[in-house]
Parts: C-alpha cells; sequence; structure tokens
C-alpha cells in the first residue's frame, strides 16, 4: 500500500516535515514529479536541513529514497545534496536511488529558462511566470517534444552525444546564439555517468516489487495542487502533474495501490511568483505576517506573498485529490492575531462559484466572501496536545474541517519535527 503527501495550496505547505515524520512508518519514500524547483526544509533538534531533489524521507534510516521517473533531475544539484548529507553524517550508501527513466536537466535548460522568464518581462503585458529558473519547465518542454535525454542515455556515449548536440542546435534555432560549451558538456557528464552509475535502478520495477513484497511506500509529492499543469491558475503553474495523478505516471504504479491521499495546508496561504491570489493581504499587515511565519523561499529565497486561508481552493484541490486526512501548517504563526478571516466563497456576478474557475479572467473579477473568527493572541509553540490549544484555536480549526469536510488530523505549532500535534480523535 502506498500514501501521497500532497501540497493543497501554492506549495510551501510544509510537505517535508510530515514525510520526515511518517517516514518512520514506511520502508520506501519516492519522489513522482519535480526537480529542484522544490524546496523541502527539515529542522530536527534546532538544526536546518534543506532538501530539493532527495526526498525528505532519507532522514529515516530504514528508508529506501527513490527520485522516480517523472522527475527532472539536474546533477550537479543531486550530487551536492548527496555531498551534503555526507558532512551532516546522514548515510545513504544502498538506500538512496535514481530512476533510469527520470530526465535531465542541463546547464542548457536553465539558461532557456532565465531566457523566456525575460522575453515575457520583455512583453507588452509584462506577464512572466515567475519561475525558479532550475530549468524545469525547459527540460519538460524537452520530454514532451521528444527530444530530451534520460539517465539511462548517459551509459551510451555515442548515442548520448549526438542526442545532446541535435538539443543543443534545437536550442538555438529557437534563440538564436548564445555562448555553450557543447564538448566540454559532453565530457563532463561523461564523468557524471560513471559517478551516478550506482544509484541508478529500474525504479518502475523496484517499486512494484516492494509492493509484491508487502512493503509500504510513503510518496513525496512537490509543488503543490494548484500549481498542477491542468488543475492549476493555468499558465502560472508548474510543469508536471502535481497532484494524486502524478504519483501513477510518475513512478509507473496503478491508481489502487495508493490508498491514503494526505493534504497538506498552511494556515494561512503563501504563493511565490506571479499569478492569481484571490485571498492576498498587502501593506503593513502582510508584511508583519511574512515576516512572522519566515515566509521566504527555501530554492529562492524570495519573499512569498501571503494572504489569509481560502476555503474555495482548499474545496477544490480537496474534490481532486479525494483527501482523507489533512496537515495543518504554521497554526503559531497566526497567534498574534486579535481576528482570523478565511475566504469561504467565491461571487461572479452576483452569483456563487460551485468551484474554483479555471478561466483567470473570471477569477479576477471574482469577489471573495469572508468569515471572520476570533483569534487567541497567545503562545501556543509548546503545546502538546489538541485539548490544551485555546479554545479559538480549535475554533479554527473545526471550521476548516466543517469547510472542507476532511479531518485534520496533524496540526504544526512551529518549526522543529516534534511541534505536531495529533488530534487522536480524527
Amino acid at each position: 500500500m502506498a500514501s501521497i503527501i500532497i501540497g493543497s495550496q501554492w506549495g510551501d505547505e510544509g510537505k517535508g516535515k510530515l514525510v520526515d515524520i511518517l517516514s518512520q512508518e514506511y520502508d520506501v519514500v519516492a519522489r513522482c514529479q519535480g526537480g529542484a524547483n522544490a524546496g523541502h526544509t527539515i529542522v530536527v533538534s534546532g538544526k536546518k536541513i534543506a532538501l530539493h531533489l532527495i526526498p525528505s524521507g532519507i532522514l529515516n534510516e530504514r528508508a529506501t529514497c527513490i527520485l522516480g521517473n517523472g522527475m527532472v533531475i539536474h546533477l550537479p544539484t543531486f550530487f551536492k545534496e548527496v555531498e551534503g548529507l555526507k558532512e551532516k553524517g546522514i548515510k545513504y550508501d544502498g538506500r538512496l536511488f535514481v530512476s533510469d527513466r527520470a530526465h535531465i536537466v542541463f546547464d542548457l535548460h536553465q539558461m532557456i529558462d532565465a531566457m523566456k522568464e525575460q522575453e515575457l518581462s520583455a512583453g507588452i503585458s509584462n506577464d512572466s511566470i515567475g519561475t525558479t529558473k532550475k530549468g524545469i519547465g525547459p527540460c519538460y518542454s524537452s520530454k514532451a517534444s521528444r527530444g530530451g535525454l534520460r539517465v539511462c542515455d548517459l551509459f551510451f556515449p555515442d548515442q548520448f552525444k549526438k542526442a545532446f548536440t541535435r538539443l543543443v542546435e534545437n536550442k538555438h534555432k529557437r534563440f538564436g546564439s548564445f555562448e555553450y560549451d557543447v564538448d566540454a558538456e559532453i565530457k563532463r557528464y561523461q564523468e557524471f555517468a560513471e559517478k551516478i552509475k550506482p544509484f541508478v535502478i529500474d525504479s518502475v520495477y523496484y517499486l512494484n516489487k516492494a509492493f509484491k513484497d508487502g512493503k509500504k511506500v510513503l510518496i513525496e509529492g512537490a509543488q503543490s495542487t494548484m500549481l498542477d499543469l491542468d488543475f492549476g491558475t493555468y499558465p502560472y503553474v508548474t510543469s508536471s502533474a502535481s497532484s494524486v495523478g502524478g504519483a501513477c505516471t510518475g513512478l509507473g504504479i496503478a491508481p489502487n495501490k495508493v490508498i491514503t491521499q494526505i493534504g497538506v495546508v498552511k494556515a494561512y496561504t503563501t504563493r511565490v511568483g506571479a499569478g492569481p491570489f484571490p485571498t492576498e493581504l498587502h501593506g503593513d499587515f502582510g508584511e508583519a505576517l511574512r515576516k512572522e511565519g519566515g515566509e521566504y523561499g527555501t530554492t529562492t529565497g524570495r519573499p512569498r506573498r501571503i494572504g489569509w486561508l481560502d476555503a474555495v481552493v482548499l474545496r477544490y484541490t480537496s474534490m481532486i485529490n479525494d483527501f482523507t486526512k489533512l496537515n495543518l501548517t504554521k497554526l503559531d504563526v497566526l497567534s498574534k492575531l486579535d481576528e482570523i478571516k478565511i475566504g469561504v466563497q467565491y461571487k461572479y456576478n452576483g452569483e456563487i462559484l460551485d468551484s474554483f474557475p479555471a478561466s483567470l479572467e473570471v477569477l479576477a473579477k471574482c469577489e471573495v466572501v469572508y468569515e471572520t473568527l476570533p483569534g487567541w493572541n497567545s503562545n501556543i509553540s509548546n503545546i502538546t496536545k489538541y485539548e490544551d490549544l485555546p479554545i479559538q484555536a480549535q475554533q479554527y480549526i473545526e471550521r476548516i474541517e466543517k469547510l472542507i469536510g476532511v479531518p485534520v488530523y496533524w496540526i504544526g505549532v512551529g518549526q522543529d519535527r516534534a511541534s505536531m500535534i495529533i488530534h487522536e480523535s480524527n
């Protein structure tokens, strides 16, 4: 059986912390999509560990960690993270693997990412996407146009050279002349081939055998449902399926293998980069909440945009993923507020919408209907039991449960691994 942990908003909900905690109960932890544009920060006994490619389950020394076929992998970043594990004394030998079907992000893709953003910014509408410039979109684009290279291609040097040269030529046709040493890059990846070899496996076979052997698999989603290529606020989305469907295509497993879908919900809403954000807060209040929550991107360091919790978004993402349980994170960040708002409905042309609209033109004209709840104005970071939370905090949690129709089982009240309340009655 498998469980999947998925972000329910626009990312940065704190998925890594729950993966780290739950991984203690699983044999395998696997990433199914995305690349180094993900940023999962884990805090253990006050020490921060930032991961971008490697699953957060790496801290559990009994779990095997897999970078699945649906991922796009920048090898220099992977090796840098592996070195970081070594420096921190985290053992990974024999339990960290890369799918032979995963696509490779080259420095070329990162250059193109930056050029495309520059093109969009220079346009009449100045509608850049606000990507991390990690080459994710261009790599997935190469994959979809059947011009990408996979990890397995590294071990056939002649074919790799032809395919890589063709890839660069194609990008020169699209973007004109830019400096890129093809021969040096081919040589570098010949060296990488030997270095990556001990990590490479047929992940599709490995995972399906793990199920047959009765092992428990935890799937770690990256980005979030509102950044999903099909269901998010297109075109301000990522380039992969970051909802539950991505687990099947990104790991090569059947849908019936995933029996638990866990949604991670930040107690308010954040988003990085461009795109619509109906409950966004501006001015001094939004800035104060950003500082209180330390809302700066793990991958880029960019300040995150801040807003009230949006129940319309959460109902929509819960419908897509069929969440069985929720993890509410960063509840402590709201502890200094006298009152807290929740966006509960969208009105368009005076009528309540049934769900989150596909059209950004419609979304831009929506009015958010809010409910206001009392704050608790007290420190909750040291609380370990649900019943010890202030009654106003309990009311906030229970209102979220009622609005979404899914129980909140885990409640984050601080950064550390230990700062997680289990709501036993759920």
